[in-house]
């Protein structure tokens, strides 16, 4: 795995269509959490803020969304539609990502880091 690789360099390395998908997630994953900060983590984007906060994937036929199992629990019912594993979620290439969704899911999971870090 190339450790040198940023989310830009990572987003670039796929066809225009999937550019498109990352860029806009990656645009709707910061308005959500606009304190997070940006690294490559397992070769993924990754967002952190006290941790790691969410974690995002292209493949050939989907975009994998790593928020993690308690939000996949969270969310379940409004998942029903998507393929879903312990800690995954594949949104489909080719039809539309539900970013308001996405959204949700990204300030739950800022809820519950925040939660859990130490008071000062």
């Amino acid at each position: 795995m190339n450790t040198s690789i940023n989310i830009d360099k990572y987003i670039y390395g796929f066809p225009e269509t999937t550019q498109a998908i990352l860029t806009t997630l990656r645009l709707e994953i910061k308005k959500a959490a606009p304190d997070a900060e940006e690294a490559m983590k397992y070769g993924m984007p990754t967002f952190t803020l006290s941790g790691n906060l969410v974690h995002f994937a292209a493949y050939k036929n989907h975009i994998g969304f790593y928020p993690t199992p308690s939000v996949i629990i969270h969310f379940s019912s409004q998942l029903s539609n998507y393929v879903t594993s312990k800690g995954a979620i594949q949104f489909p290439i080719g039809k539309p990502i539900p970013l308001l969704l996405i959204r949700k899911m990204v300030k739950f999971r800022l809820k519950q880091q925040m939660e859990k870090k130490p008071n000062k």
